[in-house]
């Protein structure tokens, strides 16, 4: 059965992405090695992407390395939106609900995990009780502001444990 990962390159001052949703600060950080996210994209089978995610500012854009982990994952992706495009677009299924969603990505990965990639994505699937774990890579910048890794004012306190033990922080959500 697929598990629901929620991962993130963040600044150390705990932002993913710069104002406005700026994701060209990661671009110095994408070249190094990362052990922790190599293992992970052998075990992606699906991703659950935000819109703002899907339509954001890649990077990588124009180029080879454009998309998820560098343009190297090549799977099933399922956006969730309350507007899906008129057109379809290739390999891409769009969901306008996050039942919906999470069930067509499971379905997708099998018995590997869903990558949500998007922090309002994450957020709600806390919120629903159905994120099962969460990786952290971090890099060494300070963005001063941005998006945060998790924003929910007024929300509800999560409890983490530790999965491993190296540079990344990788957690299994303990609700």
């Amino acid at each position: 059965m697929a598990k629901l990962l929620y991962s993130a390159t963040m600044s150390l001052d705990g932002f993913i992405a710069g104002p406005g949703g700026d994701m060209s600060w990661l671009t110095e950080y994408l070249g190094e090695p990362d052990p922790a996210a190599e293992r992970l994209l052998a075990r992606v089978g699906a991703l659950l992407v935000g819109n703002r995610t899907f339509g954001g500012d890649d990077p990588n854009k124009g180029t080879e390395a454009e998309g998820a982990f560098g343009g190297r994952y090549h799977g099933p992706t399922i956006v969730l939106t309350h507007r899906p495009p008129a057109e379809p677009v290739p390999g891409v299924t769009f969901a306008t609900d996050l039942t919906t969603a999470v069930a067509e990505a499971e379905t997708a990965a099998g018995d590997r995990y869903v990558n949500v990639l998007g922090a309002d994505v994450a957020r709600q699937c806390i919120e629903a009780g159905i994120l099962d774990e969460v990786l952290v890579l971090v890099a060494p910048v300070l963005l001063g502001d941005g998006v945060p890794l998790f924003d929910n004012p007024g929300g509800e306190r999560v409890r983490l444990e530790p999965l491993a033990e190296e540079s990344a922080h990788w957690y299994r959500v303990a609700y």
